[in-house]
């Protein structure tokens, strides 16, 4: 008997046979027109797919939805632990006065707004890319006096990102990769990416920021560091690291340090309903994604890592990870580099940007984004073409 789609072209018949990436593709629509009601967009579209799932799929698709929740369930638990946490370290790092000396440190003019890119960079290379944006955006508020340009905004996630590319402590991709068995050495070489791209988006956009808002030269006189404030954000980033690297889930060492800090110190908890929103947004958003039925990805090489960089803009890095990870192949830090860095394109392309859009909510919109911040597409383009042209392609084939 004849199918009544066989007369359909293939991407129609695929359209039709995986609804979801229909569904997944118009809430990533809603979210760049409707940025002001991003969460409400993220929530229906997983909704959406969730119903269309159970309703129009395989009669034991219940099962293997609850199955798949169970499997994502971990990812999902950190991430919202860490996106509540670290907005807690943000708000007990600004509160310790510490930013408000910071002018007295950094250049003036672009000078010192690159070098406050640069710190986030070395910042992220050892602690979550979510704690290093959120305390950059924070400095960044009090050097400019609350004026921040929004490519500034985002070159400090695109920076956040940039600095985990070569640590597999630094970001969620290279630790997965690292847990699944990749050498730490493996993914340096990313690093050889990062410093033209951090270059290239880097110098502009801190010209663009001087322009709008130059950098405070002086700290305000009379100014007390509250050092309770300190050592609670100090522990809760030693706990972020010593769980990610012993447990694999920093969430719960941030957790750990915040409540101990809450012995001795007041605690910030209104921040938690301060950063809901942008939370409920990526936990829906994530995952959505991760119920694509994508089996597995082109063949490794690097032209597919190279527009993987483009489509973790859009689509969550961590399963296209693991989907990488599965298949085997890739040249992991050229792979880490664009999984990790290129989600800087736009600003709910990875949890850094997220979270920073909390403190300013005008990056939420995709249009003013990409114009401000059409710098950092190009300098991922740039930083690999660099990386291919010193290393080339050297995949590794087995690692375990």
């Amino acid at each position: 008997m004849k199918d009544k789609h066989s007369n359909l072209n293939p991407i129609n018949m695929f359209l039709i046979q995986n609804f979801e990436f229909v569904l997944f593709a118009l809430t990533l629509v809603g979210v760049a027109l409707f940025h002001k009601q991003t969460m409400w967009v993220a929530l229906t579209g997983m909704t959406l797919i969730i119903i269309y799932k159970l309703v129009f799929n395989d009669p034991a698709e219940p099962f293997h939805l609850f199955h798949h929740l169970g499997e994502e369930g971990r990812t999902l638990i950190n991430l919202m632990g860490l996106l509540f946490g670290f907005a807690v370290l943000s708000k007990h790092f600004e509160e310790s006065h510490v930013p408000d000396l910071l002018p007295n440190y950094l250049s003036g003019g672009w000078l010192g707004a690159f070098t406050l890119l640069v710190m986030i960079t070395v910042l992220s290379s050892f602690l979550d890319n979510i704690a290093a944006a959120l305390i950059g955006g924070t400095i960044a508020l009090v050097v400019f006096r609350g004026k921040v340009h929004i490519g500034y905004v985002a070159a400090i996630v695109a920076s956040s990102n940039a600095g985990g590319a070569g640590s597999v402590i630094g970001d969620t991709t290279t630790t997965l990769m690292w847990i699944d068995g990749v050498p730490a050495l493996n993914v340096l070489h990313a690093y050889f990416a990062v410093f033209p791209a951090l270059i290239v988006f880097g110098i502009p956009l801190s010209i663009v920021q001087t322009r709008y808002q130059p950098i405070q030269n002086d700290a305000t006189p009379g100014i007390k560091i509250n050092y309770r404030k300190i050592l609670v954000v100090v522990l809760i980033l030693v706990g972020a690291i010593s769980t990610n690297i012993l447990l694999d889930f920093p969430a719960a060492g941030v957790w750990i340090g915040i409540l101990l800090g809450a012995l001795f110190t007041t605690t910030p908890w209104s921040e938690l309903k301060n950063s809901l929103k942008g939370t409920i947004f990526l936990i829906s958003l994530v995952f959505s994604a991760s119920m694509m039925p994508v089996e597995e990805l082109p063949p490794a090489s690097w032209q597919t890592s190279l527009v993987l960089g483009f489509v973790s803009s859009v689509f969550d890095n961590i399963p296209l990870t693991k989907l990488a990870l599965e298949q085997g192949g890739y040249d992991w830090g050229m792979l880490a580099y664009a999984v990790g860095f290129g989600g800087s394109m736009i600003w709910f392309g990875s949890s850094a940007g997220v979270a920073i859009t909390n403190k300013f909510p005008e990056g939420r919109s995709v249009a003013r984004w990409l114009k401000s911040g059409w710098w950092i597409a190009a300098a991922y383009v740039i930083g690999f073409m660099i990386l291919l042209a010193i290393r080339g392609w050297e995949p590794v084939l087995n690692y375990k």
